[in-house]
């Protein structure tokens, strides 16, 4: 179980910022206020009542909440002006509101649900005097009798507000405003109210940082030419090696090896397609392949390996799935398989395959393989990428299998006859 840091990045939820899912220990999510509380036995120890009257009350729902009027904030303050702030409240009459940047009575934000105007009400108050906020009507029917959270972010002099009944963005009204410099400070957080209300799980924590640039993009080393082939020749060269080949249509020309696609599996026990096999070099390194392929029917698949044997390798190819109920259609994927043992089920399982699924699909695909050998685990680790131009590349997770005998760089082109895979070349990258 994973609990990673999602970035929003150009609009697009991104995993640690392009990372991808952690191995180690990753910092928590923050689930407790900096300042604030619950007031879960029913006391207002750590909290400052500055005017009017509060008192600790509980309720079988509730629990512990406070109840009163006036102004009530925490001891402390928060160390910064960037907070997000929350409070729940419910008005029996008047209103009752959050307040956040809360120096004294005279200086501090305060977001209210207003009972008499209906209305979500932000106001600034700096020396004593307003000096602006924001009024939106609530919607009909809102019943200020049940509890509503207030969530209220503040950074530099952008503050938001939102008003719902469960803090699952779904918010019934929203502002967004900016504060005169002098009110954007640290301070306490905290209730108010005027009339009668009840506030419950206040408080305020420093607001996180956003993460807008994903991080670099994994780039391969040098190129390695004794383990690349740019197939300019008329011919699969001598460094190449079949395994139940050569295929049946398999030529070299123009620049690009075209391999028709074969009636035959790599899969399990049916291990009856060709392989085409060159060595890999020592230590990490990338291997890319450019590919022409526009398979039509399903389970046409063509792509590159990483290959031990027929029941130990990891692939990564242009595959045609079948859509269910889709009268013949098929899907365009990228997938990222492996087949390998797997000791640790009950029972043992002696050949399992398993597949990821990765980018977009398209007819002229990029696909790399990225090998690295961890000696802690005595693990091979292979991680797929592709791309649709060459430049812009699409990276998936990782696949791991024990380390046995080396792995050897592998074509394939398989599983129904009928189209044509064209590899423009293969280039291995040193790591």
């Amino acid at each position: 179980m994973l609990i990673d840091r999602l970035d929003w990045i150009d609009g697009w939820p991104v995993v640690r910022a392009g990372a991808g899912p952690s191995e180690g220990e990753q910092p928590a999510p923050v689930t407790s206020y900096e300042v604030g509380g619950t007031f879960g036995e029913g006391s207002l120890a750590g909290w400052r009542v500055t005017s009017g009257s509060w008192a600790a009350r509980t309720e079988p729902d509730a629990h512990g909440y406070a109840s009163g009027d006036g102004h009530l904030v925490t001891a402390g303050k928060t160390a910064t002006a960037s907070v997000r702030a929350q409070a729940d409240l419910r008005v029996a009459a008047g209103a009752a509101g959050l307040t956040l940047a809360y120096v004294n009575r005279n200086n501090h934000v305060a977001a209210w649900l207003d009972k008499d105007r209906g209305a979500l009400v932000t106001d600034v108050v700096i020396g004593g005097r307003s000096r602006g906020g924001s009024v939106t009507p609530l919607p009909a029917g809102f019943d200020f009798g049940t509890w509503h959270t207030v969530v209220a972010e503040l950074r530099g002099t952008a503050l938001s507000v939102q008003v719902s009944a469960d803090k699952l963005g779904d918010p019934v009204a929203e502002q967004r405003l900016t504060l005169p410099r002098a009110a954007a400070r640290p301070g306490s957080a905290g209730v108010v109210a005027r009339g009668r209300a009840d506030a419950d799980n206040a408080g305020a924590a420093e607001l996180h940082t956003p993460v807008t640039q994903r991080v670099p993009e994994p780039r391969p080393g040098e190129l390695l030419p004794e383990f690349s082939d740019e197939f300019d020749g008329t011919a699969v060269g001598p460094a190449w090696q079949w395994v139940r080949g050569p295929a049946a249509g398999a030529a070299v020309s123009g620049g690009k090896l075209s391999w028709p696609t074969q009636n035959a599996e790599l899969h399990l026990a049916n291990n009856t397609a060709s392989v085409l096999w060159r060595e890999a070099p020592e230590g990490d390194y990338t291997v890319e392949t450019k590919l022409r392929f526009a398979p039509a029917v399903a389970a046409q698949q063509a792509g590159l390996l990483l290959y031990e044997n027929d029941d130990r390798y990891f692939k990564m190819a242009h595959s045609a799935l079948p859509l269910q109920r889709g009268n013949g259609a098929v899907l365009q994927m990228s997938e990222f398989g492996k087949e390998g043992e797997r000791p640790t089920t009950k029972p043992p399982i002696a050949v399992a395959n398993g597949p990821m699924f990765g980018g977009p699909a398209a007819e002229t695909m990029w696909l790399r393989l990225s090998y690295h050998y961890d000696a802690a685990n005595h693990e091979n680790e292979v991680r797929a990428a592709t791309s649709r131009d060459g430049e812009r590349w699409v990276h998936n997770g990782v696949w791991t299998l024990p380390a046995k005998n080396k792995l050897k760089i592998g074509l394939v082109s398989m599983n129904r006859t009928g189209t044509v895979a064209e590899f423009d070349y293969v280039r291995t990258y040193r790591d």
